[in-house]
């Protein structure tokens, strides 16, 4: 790449599909790093800004209002009700088809190349359009081509003055996000729509649900494939040198993409319609199968892989950041990794075996005997088959390099199970870690939960210990720790929002311990 580097981390816990088994190196969907490092870049980019970004945003937002007048005009005299119960027509769909033309123009005055690829089927062929990797608000781009088709969106998004407008033109599908059975209305709603003998516009869908790096496929939600009917797919790509689109968890905010996006010299989306996919029985019996497969077909289109991330993981991972507990923690791979471990419908994350071994038996974990624990012993305690693929990549994160017995400390395993099931109640997680090691912990102990939590290495965490103990202290407390760290602003800032002060159900405040060796 001239000029400039984008980097990119990736760590992954999953199987890839595409060929049934986990791969070695592990790739995390939610990460975009963007740096523009070279001289060349930042004077290009400095020059953008001054000469090309406001003309570019003038000629935009002409465009874009544009639209909206032309969506009030189309709505005129239609209540939401009428919205609802059939599609427009007449000359409401000749103001529709001016939108979609003045969309693409915005996005052409923006310097974005929109390159359209095979051939969009009738909505008699396929009801619903199928639109993978989701992995920008660029996205939206999709809309214009496919012209305007109808939407999944939340009730309050189409209460916007102005976004509103465009929104309700498409006839969206809504989520009603204060009613408790609203996932169960718009399945059935979007089923009523898809299998609906009016001409209603097709439906637009992103079945991962969140934006992603491209790097693979995560879960497809199977709301677009309950109702059964044929789809079809719809690939997105971004083929330019300098990716500044990518919109992740962690990563650029939107306003940095957009900045960087209208200060390139231009920039390509490659919009690929695949052949109609028409499902099997089976599939139609079976919404996650249906959605599985069309998963697959589109990630050997792409020829990225694909992996069991969900949206709720995504959500795990922000609420890592928040903590400041880096994405790529082990934290993290050890909550993928049990959320696959097991048949289907029994993960190890459902069975809470962990939580069991501590509240039957909490004494045990004070025993020499879980400081040297084979893989074998792994599979028994946590009663999954030692044939199990995750179950190797689970046990492999907590070998040490230096440890030639091949054997792992289960009590390092147990911290960062009941670390991340506390991760989502905002517990005090640097007090509970220093609770399960007993209370009072040695350097070693300290090390291990400094490298879970900060991703601290050895010295650094050792560095730390005696700078805490003063050097003359075999222990530590909490007491210790915490008093340190307020006297230290930097160190605050790294891991204050660790030490909320929050009551921790998981481990019961008389017992689930780790002494010390």
């Amino acid at each position: 790449m001239s000029g400039s580097r984008i980097v990119t981390t990736f760590t992954s816990t999953d199987s890839i599909v595409k060929n049934e088994e986990t791969p070695d190196e592990l790739i995390n969907p939610f990460v975009h790093h963007l740096e523009l490092t070279s001289t060349y870049e930042k004077v290009k980019t400095g020059f953008f800004t001054v000469v090309v970004l406001p003309i570019r945003l003038f000629f935009i937002s002409c465009l874009m209002i544009a639209v909206w007048v032309l969506a009030c005009i189309g709505l005129y005299g239609l209540s939401e009700e009428e919205l609802r119960q059939k599609p427009i027509s007449g000359w409401r769909r000749v103001v529709r088809e001016w939108m979609c033309h003045l969309g693409r123009a915005a996005y052409h005055a923006g310097g974005m190349q929109i390159i359209v690829k095979g051939k969009q089927a009738s909505r008699a062929e396929a009801p619903i359009l199928v639109i993978a990797p989701h992995s920008t608000f660029l996205d939206a781009n999709i809309a214009y081509v496919a012209g305007l088709p109808s939407i999944i969106v939340r009730k309050e998004s189409s209460l916007n003055p102005f976004v509103g407008k465009l929104i309700n033109y498409t006839q969206p599908v809504y989520v009603w996000r204060d009613d408790p059975n609203s996932r169960q209305k718009t399945i059935q709603e979007i089923i009523n729509r898809a299998k609906s003998d009016l001409d209603w516009p097709q439906m637009l869908i992103f079945p991962e649900g969140t934006c992603t790096n491209r790097s693979c496929l995560i879960t497809f939600k199977p709301g677009a494939f309950y109702p059964g009917v044929p789809v079809q797919p719809v690939l997105l790509r971004y083929p330019n040198k300098l990716d500044t689109v990518t919109w992740t968890w962690d990563g650029p905010g939107a306003l940095k993409l957009l900045w960087l996006t209208l200060t390139q010299s231009h920039s390509s989306c490659e919009i690929e319609f695949l052949p109609v996919y028409k499902p099997s029985e089976a599939e139609k019996a079976d919404p996650k199968l249906y959605a599985h497969n069309v998963r697959l077909l589109m990630a050997n289109a792409l020829g990225v892989p694909t992996t069991n991330y969900t949206y709720e993981d995504c959500l795990l991972s922000s609420k890592a950041k928040e903590m400041n507990i880096p994405v790529s923690s082990i934290i993290i791979q050890t909550h993928k990794l049990r959320s696959r471990l097991g048949l289907c419908m029994v993960r190890l994350v459902r069975r809470h075996t962990e939580e069991r071994l501590l509240q039957e038996n909490p004494d045990w974990l004070t025993s020499p005997e879980v400081q040297n624990v084979t893989c074998d012993k792994f599979s028994a305690l946590l009663n999954v088959p030692d044939y199990d693929v995750h179950l190797s990549q689970l046990f492999k994160l907590f070998l040490k390099e230096t440890n030639p017995s091949n054997v792992i400390d289960f009590r390092e395993y147990m911290l960062c199970v009941c670390i991340a099931s506390e991760a989502k109640q905002g517990t005090n997680l640097i007090k509970l870690a220093f609770k399960l090691c007993g209370r009072t912990i040695n350097s070693s102990q300290f090390v291990c939960i400094m490298n879970i939590l900060l991703c601290l290495k050895a010295d650094e965490a050792l560095k730390l210990f005696d700078d805490i103990s003063g050097g003359s202290q075999s222990t530590i407390s909490y007491g210790d720790f915490k008093g340190f760290v307020k006297d230290n602003p930097d160190l605050l800032s790294k891991c204050g929002n660790l030490l909320n002060d929050d009551n921790y159900s998981l481990i019961n405040n008389n017992s689930h311990h780790l002494k010390e060796n």
